[in-house]
C-alpha cells in the first residue's frame, strides 16, 4: 500500500467519493481555485467543475446554511470550515439546523452533511485558529463527531462520514496533515464509527486520546517504557458515537488511566471519558484517573503556544503519578 500523509488521504477520499457519487459536492472558503489553504481540495475543481467544488464568501453561517439547503435538495454536501474555531460563526446552523433537521422533519429531510474542520496546536496559527472545541459539538444531539489520528483512518472515516445518513463533524488535526504518514489503501474502504483502536498494547497504564493527542501519547509511552512502565494507548477515533465497551475493557486491563486532550481542562470531552470509566469500571481501578489538558485560559499567541498545548513531559508526569498511587 502507498504511504500517504493525512492531507493526501483526505484529498483522495474526497476525489474518490465525488467520482463514485455525483451528489457529493465540496464548498467553502478557497476550496476551489486555491485548492484549500492546506491543499486538501487541490485539483478537485479542475476535475469536477465549479458547480461541484464551490468557492464561497468568508461567511461560515452562509456556508453551513447553504449545506442545509443542498442536503434538503438531495445533495451530499461536504462544507469546509477553514478552521474549527471559526465554526462559532455557524454554531446556530450546526447545532439548531444541521443536527436537528432530520428529527424535526420526521426523517423526511435527513441531513447528509459532512462538515470538515481542521484544528489543533503545534503549528503556530493566529488567534481563533487552533482551539480544540470538539466538546461543544459533542453536546449537540443528532451530530456525529469524528476525530481521526492516522492517515488510514482519515480516509476510511471520511468515506464513512459522507455515506452516513446523519450529519457529521469531521475534525482534522493541523499537525497531522503532513507530519502523520502511514499506509493507505488506494481503493475503497470505510472505518466504522464507534469503534476505538488500540494504537499500542500495554499492561500498566491506559492512555486515552483522540486526534493528534494519540501520537503525543505514543511518544510519552516510549519515554515511560524507558522507566519500565508499559502503556496501552487507546485511540477513540469517534466521540459520537462513543465506544464505551473498548474504553471499559482498556481501563479494566490496566487499572490505571490517563486521559489526554488538547482542549482546555474544564468541561472537555476528557471529563466524559472519566465519568464513563467511573460508572462502568470503578472496581477495576487501582488509582484515581488523571487528566492532561490545556489550562483554562484563552488560546495564547503563537510565541507561547508550547506552554499551553500538552506535551510529552506533562503526559509522562501523569503516567508516573498514577503508577505510584
Amino acid at each position: 500500500m502507498p504511504m500517504l500523509t493525512m492531507v493526501e488521504a483526505i484529498r483522495q477520499a474526497l476525489e474518490q467519493e465525488m467520482e463514485r457519487d455525483d451528489r457529493v459536492m465540496v464548498l467553502g472558503e478557497d476550496v476551489g481555485r486555491l485548492g484549500g489553504v492546506f491543499r486538501a481540495t487541490d485539483g478537485l475543481q479542475s476535475r469536477f467543475g465549479p458547480e461541484r467544488v464551490l468557492d464561497t464568501p468568508l461567511a461560515e453561517g452562509m456556508i453551513i446554511g447553504a449545506a442545509v439547503g443542498l442536503a434538503i435538495s438531495g445533495m451530499r454536501p461536504v462544507p469546509e470550515m477553514q478552521f474549527l474555531g471559526f465554526a462559532h460563526e455557524a454554531y446556530h446552523q450546526i447545532a439548531d439546523q444541521v443536527a436537528r433537521y432530520g428529527l424535526r422533519s420526521q426523517g423526511r429531510y435527513p441531513m447528509h452533511v459532512t462538515i470538515r474542520a481542521p484544528f489543533g496546536g503545534g503549528v503556530r496559527t493566529p488567534e481563533l485558529h487552533s482551539d480544540a472545541l470538539e466538546a461543544q459539538f459533542v453536546h449537540c444531539p443528532g451530530l456525529k463527531v469524528v476525530m481521526p489520528a492516522t492517515a488510514y483512518d482519515a480516509k476510511g472515516l471520511l468515506l464513512e462520514a459522507i455515506r452516513d445518513p446523519d450529519p457529521v463533524l469531521f475534525c482534522e488535526p493541523l499537525r497531522g496533515y503532513r507530519l502523520v504518514k502511514d499506509e493507505v489503501p488506494e481503493g475503497d474502504y470505510t472505518v466504522p464509527f464507534g469503534s476505538a483502536r488500540v494504537a499500542r498494547e500495554g499492561t500498566d497504564v491506559t492512555l486515552v486520546a483522540w486526534s493528534a493527542a494519540v501520537q503525543l501519547c505514543e511518544r510519552a509511552a516510549d519515554l515511560a517504557s524507558d522507566e519500565g512502565i508499559s502503556c496501552c494507548v487507546l485511540d477513540l477515533r469517534t466521540l459520537v458515537p462513543f465506544d464505551v465497551e473498548a474504553l471499559v475493557a482498556a481501563a479494566e486491563a490496566t487499572g490505571r488511566v490517563v486521559v489526554v486532550q488538547e482542549a482546555a481542562f474544564t468541561g472537555g470531552f476528557g471529563a466524559e471519558v472519566v465519568a464513563t470509566i467511573q460508572e462502568e469500571a470503578f472496581y477495576s481501578l487501582e488509582a484515581p484517573i488523571c487528566r492532561v489538558a490545556a489550562p483554562d485560559t484563552p488560546y495564547p499567541l503563537a510565541g507561547v503556544e508550547e506552554y499551553y498545548v500538552p506535551d510529552e513531559a506533562r503526559v509522562l508526569a501523569a503516567i508516573r503519578r498514577v503508577v505510584r498511587q
